[in-house]
């Protein structure tokens, strides 16, 4: 760790999030070198963490000595510059193993993941976070989304139990269920918003106390991504409007053609600024060339935003 908790409490809940894809080479290799200069570009913006080995950048597809690979390559780049998170999951033995694998790399935390399981009671849900969080000293913040989701008397055992867990991200929307795990845990927790493509819920997020979100897009329109959250906080809901409309609209609707896309359209904008990552592995796919025509558009539409 090169942050102390507190320094990553106040980075996660305050600031903009980034989110970067993991670069494959063409044989769907991890490309080392192509994932080390897309760090040093990240972090030349303006971003208070780097998540890594997340959600965008396909956690469910790495094997465990990849994410070792990609945490170490992180904090070998931009460690001490800003908090970096990592991410945990699957099941209990695969969770601790990626927890301790991010820790003995030097991350600063690490983002829990759902369990894989098509059903799972609350107390199971609990368990399963409870037993993660013990088996590692670095930071914890809990993504709850997909089969994972906890409610808010959960959150509030699990965060009574859990001296290192210090967020949760949201990952449903279900805005009703977070304002009240938001009311009930208060600020023992920094909480942060994480529906794929979060800006279309910001204004709604922020109106309940969650000031900061993850954002996917950054990677390849940062900075009408860093606009549009400067706006946001400012104040500027002209400027949120149009860009609502102008660009996160027309994305979603993008987006929503294929399940996956959220991470597959990612990876696409960044090859269309010419900071290709490579392919999505399976079970995504990658967009049409039409898609990728639309998404062409909507990247040329966001630079005069």
């Amino acid at each position: 760790m090169n942050f102390s908790r507190n320094e990553v409490i106040e980075a996660i809940g305050d600031g903009l999030l980034s989110f970067p894809v993991t670069d494959f080479d063409d044989q769907g290799r991890f490309d080392r070198d192509s994932y080390r200069k897309r760090l040093e570009w990240f972090v030349g913006h303006d971003i208070s963490a780097i998540f890594v080995a997340g959600g965008t950048g396909e956690f469910f597809n790495l094997t465990l000595d990849e994410f070792r690979e990609i945490v170490t390559v992180a904090v070998e780049t931009v460690g001490g510059k800003l908090p970096i998170i990592a991410s945990a999951g699957l099941s209990v033995g695969a969770g601790k193993a990626y927890a301790q694998a991010a820790e003995e790399a030097g991350a600063d935390g690490i983002l829990l993941m759902p369990p894989y399981l098509t059903e799972c009671p609350q107390e199971g849900l609990v368990a399963y976070a409870r037993a993660i969080c013990e088996s590692t000293s670095i930071n914890v913040v809990y993504y709850n989304r997909g089969n994972g989701v906890l409610e808010a008397d959960s959150v509030q055992r699990l965060a009574d139990a859990c001296p290192n867990l210090i967020g949760l991200k949201d990952g449903k929307g279900d805005i009703q269920a977070l304002n009240k795990i938001v009311k009930t845990v208060g600020d023992r927790l920094v909480y942060v918003g994480g529906v794929p493509t979060a800006e279309i819920f910001a204004e709604a997020y922020l109106s309940i106390g969650v000031n900061t979100y993850s954002s996917a897009v950054f990677n390849f329109v940062p900075a009408m991504a860093s606009k549009f959250y400067k706006a946001l906080r400012q104040g500027d809901t002209a400027t949120v409007k149009t860009i609502t409309n102008e660009f996160f609209i027309p994305f979603i609707n993008l987006r929503d053609n294929k399940k996956g896309y959220a991470v597959s359209l990612i990876k696409a904008g960044a090859a269309l600024i010419g900071k290709p990552a490579g392919a999505v592995r399976a079970p995504l796919v990658m967009p049409t060339a039409d898609e990728r025509n639309t998404l062409k558009a909507l990247v040329e539409r966001a630079e005069t935003l």
